[in-house]
């Protein structure tokens, strides 16, 4: 019999060029700008339920974390100028254009109804900044998704179908985490359910998405990714568990529902934090190893003629 034959490209050389990304500034731009998108719409939440002490928590994230991610992004592209580039025209077809337009726009939205939050002045301006950043916050949140499956990176590319979802749910467990880190206990209600509704859509996406991608979903259970992922989901079912336990019985009312309410915010942001490293590995080691490009690429092939 002969044997199986082994995959290998020419000289085992990598067919695509993987990304020249930095992880500490990419995978932090994804991360940090899922989180501003989030405490936006958190942020308008609370101020429609009267929860102040939230509101300005909320406000306060996504103005630090919309500022942070753009200076990730600005770090990484080398010089200021070429984000203002990226703007010089709209191309609806660019998620990278569409993509600067929507943080030209949601920034200064953000960073005004932080403003007016803290300073209390001009309360008219910061209600109309504060819908205009909770109406951009998701597509803050989910951009950054279809910016990387529009590349040829197989672990990105074929995610396409899920990954705006496992995006929204990840900035939704770090906007709900925040809440539950920082804002008092009585008012922490609608951060926790955001953080449970969060993890659960991202749960959900991550595992459709990984049944639907076959073998091209191995750097996301193997290697440097498929670790941080791992760390992401011990974090996220030990967040969520400490969120739900903090308003039963079971955890006592005060300064113990306070401290686990806020252990548990931690850990569903370090969740958000792994996942997105854990994607950006994962993309980066599907670039590198050839075979989850050219054997997904066979197999449709010997399906399409199959169908012929």
């Amino acid at each position: 019999m002969v044997p199986k034959a082994e995959f290998t490209s020419y000289y085992g050389r990598p067919i695509l060029k993987p990304p020249v990304w930095e992880a500490r500034d990419i995978a932090g731009y994804l991360f940090l700008g899922g989180l501003a998108g989030g405490s936006s719409l958190l942020a308008a939440g609370a101020d429609l339920t009267g929860r102040q002490e939230l509101s300005r928590a909320a406000k306060a994230g996504a103005c630090a974390a919309i500022t942070l991610s753009l200076a990730a992004l600005v770090h990484d592209l080398g010089r200021p100028a070429r984000f203002f580039n990226m703007m010089r025209v709209f191309k609806v077809t660019s998620p990278m254009s569409v993509g600067s337009w929507l943080l030209g726009g949601y920034a200064p939205a953000a960073g005004v109804a932080a403003a007016t939050a803290f300073t209390g002045r001009l309360p008219r301006l910061g209600a109309v900044a504060t819908g205009g950043a909770a109406l951009l916050g998701p597509a803050v949140a989910a951009y950054t998704a279809t910016l990387i499956s529009d590349t040829a990176v197989p672990a990105w590319h074929d995610g396409y179908r899920e990954m705006p979802f496992l995006f929204t749910g990840s900035a939704a467990m770090a906007a709900g985490g925040l809440g539950l880190l920082v804002a008092p206990a009585d008012e922490a209600g609608p951060a926790r359910n955001l953080a449970l509704l969060g993890q659960i859509t991202e749960m959900a996406a991550f595992e459709r998405m990984t049944r639907r991608i076959g073998m091209v979903a191995e750097p996301y259970r193997t290697g440097r990714g498929g670790a941080y992922i791992k760390v992401g989901q011990v974090l996220g079912a030990l967040g969520t568990t400490g969120a739900a336990l903090s308003v039963t019985p079971a955890v006592p009312a005060g300064r113990a529902r306070r401290i686990v309410a806020a252990v548990s915010g931690a850990a569903l942001m370090g969740a958000s934090v792994a996942t997105r490293w854990g994607v950006f590995h994962a993309g980066m080691a599907s670039a590198r190893d050839p075979k989850y490009t050219v054997v997904p690429q066979r197999q449709r092939l010997s399906e399409r003629a199959g169908v012929a």
